[in-house]
């Protein structure tokens, strides 16, 4: 079980996958490499050729007619050194620029850009020779290995059929004149040349699918990496559940804050406490601005006490108010005439303190146990 643990079961994670390239941690084939630098460079072999075979032949032609008293002439002699070095290195420019183009080019179709430091950084581990000896004996050194013998096996056979087939033709080679001999035989490297690089290209046709496949096999995470990952994405429990605790806190203290503002309390009276506000000039109906129950009940009819908010106690309409209806939310159609019946009573009854007449009655309110719409 635990050996099975460690061998990364689980899919791998965009975090998990952006660690890795910070850490250099690409796919790359060097099969690839060499394929895309064979390839462009017999290419450019068959199309830039003759052109570079020109100016090379004219620059060493015109090395080998320098007059005498040129060639004991120190200042003619390093001004035609260099005139043959700035020939030759014309004609070798093409080969040049496409080979760095194709070698910065070909790691980038598969593993893209990645600039990183990382790995650089000292690892005394890189230098033990246990680690060492288990790379080299690992499933990945095998299959380098065999990887490495079947490009021998493949380039040599192909260099065979071909040295073979074209035997006859390098034979006479020696007799037509040397123009003739040289272009013959520059046609019959930049084709075998060609063909050898197809033939590179074959293998990394292959090694490139296993160099992927071995790049993700590598990135995938244990049960227990994951786990981590997920603590540190959306914190531990014990964080979750002390923010929430204190998002509560403050929840709840805003809320007591709006109490002072109700226009009356209805409680249950000791179980629930629901503040209710209405402006006529700017609700369509009665608003809960506040509710609670057991210990916030308490601390909400005792807000409203400090703050001389009317309390009236109505069980079914509290428990009404409690459940179905959310703070900051107006009170559904079916409690109209129970909440209107309270507010016209508080009314009531502060106009007959001011004016000094009877007490009204409190209203017999009717409301219905179940869910109201």
């Amino acid at each position: 079980m635990a050996e099975h643990e460690q061998e990364g079961t689980e899919q791998v994670t965009a975090k998990r996958r952006e660690q890795a390239r910070r850490a250099g941690q690409v796919p790359r084939s060097r099969e690839l490499n060499a394929t895309v630098l064979l390839l462009v460079s017999a290419v450019a072999l068959k199309l830039v050729g003759p052109w570079s075979g020109g100016l090379l032949r004219e620059g060493l032609a015109g090395a080998l007619a320098l007059p005498r008293a040129q060639a004991l002439d120190e200042s003619r002699l390093l001004a035609a050194l260099a005139h043959g070095a700035g020939q030759a290195g014309l004609a070798c420019a093409p080969f040049w620029a496409l080979a760095v183009l194709a070698a910065i080019g070909a790691p980038l179709a598969l593993g893209g850009f990645n600039f990183t430091l990382q790995p650089l950084a000292p690892d005394l581990a890189r230098l033990s020779p246990v680690a060492g000896f288990g790379r080299m004996f690992s499933l990945r050194g095998v299959v380098e290995f065999l990887k490495a013998f079947l490009k021998f096996l493949l380039i040599a056979a192909i260099a065979a059929a071909l040295l073979w087939h074209a035997a006859p033709q390098i034979i006479a080679l020696g007799l037509p004149a040397p123009e003739i001999s040289l272009a013959a035989a520059a046609g019959f490297i930049g084709d075998s040349f060609l063909c050898l690089a197809g033939a590179v290209a074959l293998i990394a046709a292959a090694d490139v699918p296993w160099q992927l496949w071995q790049h993700q096999r590598r990135l995938r995470m244990t049960r227990t990496e994951l786990r981590e990952e997920m603590r540190e994405s959306e914190g531990s429990p014990e964080t979750k559940g002390r923010i929430r605790s204190i998002q509560r806190e403050l929840a709840r203290r805003r809320m007591m804050a709006e109490v002072p503002k109700a226009d009356v309390v209805v409680v249950n009276p000791t179980h629930y406490a629901v503040a209710l506000r209405y402006l006529e000039s700017r609700m369509r109906a009665p608003m809960v601005i506040a509710k609670g129950r057991d210990l916030i009940a308490a601390r909400i009819r005792e807000v409203a006490s400090e703050h001389r908010v009317p309390i009236f106690e109505a069980p079914p309409l509290a428990r009404a108010l409690y459940r179905h209806v959310e703070i900051g939310t107006e009170i559904p159609a079916s409690l109209y005439i129970a909440v209107a019946q309270v507010l016209t009573y508080l009314a009531q009854l502060r106009q007959a303190a001011r004016l000094g007449g009877p007490p009204p009655q409190p209203p017999a309110l009717d409301v219905a146990e179940g869910e109201p719409t």
